[in-house]
């Protein structure tokens, strides 16, 4: 299944998300007192390769210092939706513009652990590949990951660790020096499980 990636069309795997996303419910949070976000699952491709954007953060953010995360941020009341706020958060952070993205669907909401957030990921896929630019105030650096390597059973693992008393699974997918953890990682993983069930059952967990 990782292999036949490879030789995905836009097409292809448009339709691949729309068919995963439009078959489910999505789980839906009130963010009650937690702070809404919104998160962009940007697909492009490059040489006739799918890949997913993500984003380093700088050390001088407020919150997720130096941590790999998806485009996006804080959902602002002149949003008009979480699609704005997505959108908006990406042309601000790596001068994607809007007008490139073709949403997809909405993927399930993720409260985070650490910080007080609810994050709602939107997936796009970008009609061509757009140059991509960390704005380096949030944004340290962009990065495309093949959606191949994201695929790949070597580079996914899974830990217990302890917070407040409970343990719980904390996801991490290594790819070189390139660690994406975290609510990041969740979202990742529960996105792939999604649209990609057969490969994404070769993971090995404790």
């Amino acid at each position: 299944m990782t292999g036949d990636v490879i030789w995905l069309t836009p097409a292809g795997l448009r339709a691949r998300i729309e068919a995963a996303l439009g078959n489910r419910r999505r789980r839906v949070l009130e963010a009650g007192d937690r702070i809404a976000a919104a998160v962009l699952l940007l697909f492009l491709f490059r040489a006739g390769e799918p890949r997913l954007v993500f984003v380093k953060k700088t050390e001088t953010v407020p919150h997720h210092k130096g941590q790999f995360s998806f485009p996006g941020g804080t959902v602002e009341t002149s949003d008009g939706s979480l699609i704005d706020a997505a959108l908006r958060e990406a042309q601000e952070e790596i001068g994607l513009d809007p007008g490139l993205v073709d949403v997809l669907g909405v993927f399930d909401d993720t409260p985070t652990n650490a910080s007080n957030f609810v994050i709602t990921p939107v997936v796009g896929l970008a009609r061509t590949a757009p140059l991509l630019r960390a704005d380096g105030r949030e944004i340290e650096r962009v990065v495309e990951i093949p959606l191949a390597r994201l695929l790949d059973p070597a580079v996914y693992r899974e830990e217990w660790w302890e917070r407040e008393g409970r343990r719980q699974p904390v996801v991490f997918f290594t790819v070189g020096a390139d660690v994406v953890w975290g609510a990041t990682g969740r979202i990742l993983r529960d996105f792939l499980t999604v649209v990609f069930p057969e490969a994404m059952a070769e993971r090995k967990t404790p």
